[in-house]
């Protein structure tokens, strides 16, 4: 009876036991849903993604071009979540008071931290998110810097700790170019809020700069939230590129120049594209592509690379040099022009000059090429290949013209070869070959062309286009990209040595004049042609050329102009030829016995203006260009700096925070505004050259928004 009795009691002591864990079950699925929801997301999280850090890309010399910036989501809990009530009550009615309280004082904190919001905006929107009941209210709609999240932690209610103050946020890292648009297409583009690239080298070096992720749990231990490492995050390798900031900016500037002051190119030419090549090493250490766009000219594609455009005229010196290496002529031959017009297999060919009754005669073979004469081009060519066009065009691909490159971005050279059936060519034409000779019927980039030239400046070795020289893996080389031979001699040394004394005499004594140097001798080639469009050549659209080397007894440096544009006058020479001399004069700074880097400002960017103080539009165009950017300053607009500890554009006339005039004195004029502007200055700029005299001493307070003015020399 005792044992019966005793059962009775465990039986009933484990119903109650059971009927007490299904009552506190059911309360907690119900009554505290709410609370469970928010522990099961914020403390108990399997698989938590760690990214790995993208490493950054480099320039030639190290300067940091492209990194991974932290930005942040600034986020408020108004809701206390404890399953404790009575701690849970008290905390919220602390929460809710502090805010009351400090809600104006935080509101006009955050309108300094964040200018293109006003106080009244953030008051109105935590107020909100207040009624709302929200855990995670984006108090901000922007991102902010690591400096405006650090200044936020100092506002009142945002300085306490997450669970008590509510104040939190979510960080990302995105993706910053720090020299602005500076070779933006070539150094590429990720997607934002993702590590997927787009372009450039992001996208061809992907798989290196991207790392791979790792992977963490989380949990609450003793109301304490603990993160546990599963697999470490392996951080991308940065790359070296080739890219030189200040040879780069030297390219743009003189391109820019040329497109804007040009009184015909201002308002014809419609892009423009140049690329400076390391003659032995075929390493591109500039190169610009830009469009003209109703914000002005920017750089929207990389057209240096990937643009397929006939190449006119550039392209003679390599027919020339088919003829040479076959035997068939000598710079000394002579070709009759025909007073610059002639009958082609029924098609006219004409000289740039026929209609002035100034034609060309009797031209030798250097001479054809000094005045890039179409008709002594195409007579010669077709009087030598007509009946086997085949071994002109496989005379070009021995040159190195037209044959794929293998390089990780851009586009591959078209140039057909003639295939014949029986007695009969099936895609050939009998005017193709004398209009091939003169750059017509063929397809290729600025940068195809470059490498041609760059391979008889190098004395016949053409070595491939390299834009990356080395992995590293924190500060550590962990692989090189050497130098790529293509072909170890593209002709005969006496075919080179012809090429280079033509070369040199179409600038010196030909229509490339405009490309000379005072201080050393220049070599290269003038081009001008129509452009086809839907299967025709528009009516008055070019693309003018100048492609060369300097200097020409020891080259050092490969440089290509274009320039396509509408109506005439369109000319190689005249128009691309100045951006070519003033690059090679700068590059080699001759005669001023200064090395590069004092030549060019370390920091220039080639930033827009502020569009007529219109924050709209200014807006719109950084957008475009894919440049991240702050507003800073009450409708104080007009300049454009950049913020260092952020890498973000700065769009202000003032700054918030005071600091001591910096010393400007030799800097260049944007390396000064740069400098001063960081500390909060307006400036004014009278001279060109570097400051001799800046107008407030160094270390004196500079005054936010106070004007300095800087003289150069």
């Amino acid at each position: 009876m005792r044992n019966k009795l005793k059962l009775w009691t465990l039986f009933a002591l484990f119903l109650l036991a059971g009927v007490r864990i299904v009552f506190v079950a059911a309360y907690s699925m119900v009554a505290e849903s709410d609370y469970w929801e928010v522990v099961k997301d914020k403390f108990t999280r399997d698989s938590i993604c760690i990214p790995a850090q993208r490493g950054n890309i480099l320039s030639s010399d190290g300067k940091t071009m492209v990194a991974s910036v932290p930005e942040f989501r600034i986020l408020m809990d108004f809701v206390v979540i404890d399953k404790d009530s009575d701690i849970r009550v008290k905390a919220q009615a602390w929460r809710d008071s502090a805010l009351s309280r400090d809600i104006d004082s935080i509101a006009t904190g955050l309108a300094v931290i964040f200018p293109d919001r006003s106080a009244e905006w953030f008051k109105e929107r935590i107020e909100r998110g207040r009624k709302r009941g929200s855990h995670a209210w984006r108090v901000y709609p922007g991102l902010a810097t690591y400096k405006q999240y650090q200044e936020c932690k100092q506002l009142p209610l945002f300085r306490e700790r997450q669970y008590k103050g509510g104040f939190f946020v979510e960080k990302s890292m995105q993706r910053k170019k720090l020299y602005g648009s500076l070779a933006a297409r070539t150094l590429g583009d990720v997607y934002r809020d993702s590590d997927a690239a787009r372009s450039g080298l992001e996208w061809c070096y992907d798989t290196l700069l991207r790392g791979r992720d790792g992977y963490a749990h989380q949990t609450k231990v003793r109301n304490k939230l603990l993160q546990f490492v599963d697999v470490e995050p392996v951080n991308g390798h940065d790359l070296v590129s080739t890219i030189d900031v200040r040879m780069q900016d030297i390219v743009e500037k003189a391109l820019l120049d040329q497109l804007t002051t040009d009184a015909y190119l201002k308002t014809s030419a419609e892009k423009g594209v140049a690329i400076l090549m390391d003659v032995p090493t075929g390493d591109v250490k500039a190169i610009v592509s830009l469009t003209k766009t109703e914000y002005g000219w920017q750089e929207i594609q990389n057209d240096a690379i990937n643009a397929l455009w006939e190449p006119g005229s550039t392209f003679k010196t390599g027919s020339m040099m088919v003829a040479m290496e076959d035997g068939y002529i000598t710079p000394n031959t002579v070709v009759d022009c025909e007073g610059g017009l002639c009958n082609m297999h029924g098609r006219q060919m004409k000289d740039h000059n026929w209609s002035t009754g100034n034609g060309y005669k009797e031209l030798t073979i250097t001479g054809v090429l000094e005045n890039s004469s179409n008709v002594g081009v195409s007579k010669t060519i077709d009087k030598y290949y007509h009946d086997q066009p085949e071994k002109f065009v496989q005379g070009l691909y021995n040159l190195g013209v037209g044959i794929k490159y293998d390089l990780p971005m851009g586009s591959d050279p078209r140039v057909r070869m003639p295939v014949k059936e029986g007695r009969q060519y099936t895609n050939w034409s009998p005017t193709a070959l004398a209009w091939m000779s003169i750059g017509y019927e063929v397809q290729v980039t600025p940068l195809n062309t470059l490498t041609f030239y760059n391979a008889i400046a190098n004395n016949g070795k053409m070595v491939r286009p390299r834009f990356v020289t080395q992995e590293l893996d924190k500060g550590q080389v962990v692989r090189e990209f050497p130098v790529e031979v293509i072909k170890e001699k593209i002709c005969s040394q006496q075919t080179l040595d012809n090429i280079h004394d033509i070369l040199e005499k179409v600038v010196s004594e030909g229509l490339g004049r405009r490309a000379r140097n005072k201080n050393f001798h220049v070599s290269g080639k003038t081009g001008t042609a129509q452009v086809a469009e839907n299967g025709s050549y528009a009516a008055h659209k070019y693309m003018v050329t100048f492609c060369g080397y300097f200097p020409s007894e020891e080259p050092k440096y490969s440089c290509i102009v274009c320039i396509y544009k509408r109506g005439t006058p369109a000319s190689g020479g005249t128009q691309c030829g100045p951006v070519f001399s003033r690059i090679s004069q700068l590059v080699m700074n001759e005669g001023q016995g200064k090395p590069i880097n004092t030549v060019a400002d370390s920091t220039s960017l080639f930033l827009p203006q502020v569009i007529d103080g219109n924050m709209d539009e200014t807006r719109k165009l950084l957008g475009m260009m894919n440049i991240p950017w702050q507003e800073q300053g009450d409708n104080a607009w007009g300049s454009v700096s950049i913020d260092t500890a952020s890498h973000e554009l700065r769009i202000s006339g003032r700054d918030v925070n005071e600091n001591s005039v910096p010393d400007v004195m030799g800097m260049g004029a944007k390396d000064a505004v740069y400098v001063l502007q960081k500390a909060g200055l307006r400036v004014n700029v009278v001279g060109t050259g570097r400051v001799i005299r800046q107008s407030i001493s160094a270390g004196t307070t500079a005054a936010s928004g106070k004007t300095v003015a800087i003289n150069l020399k």
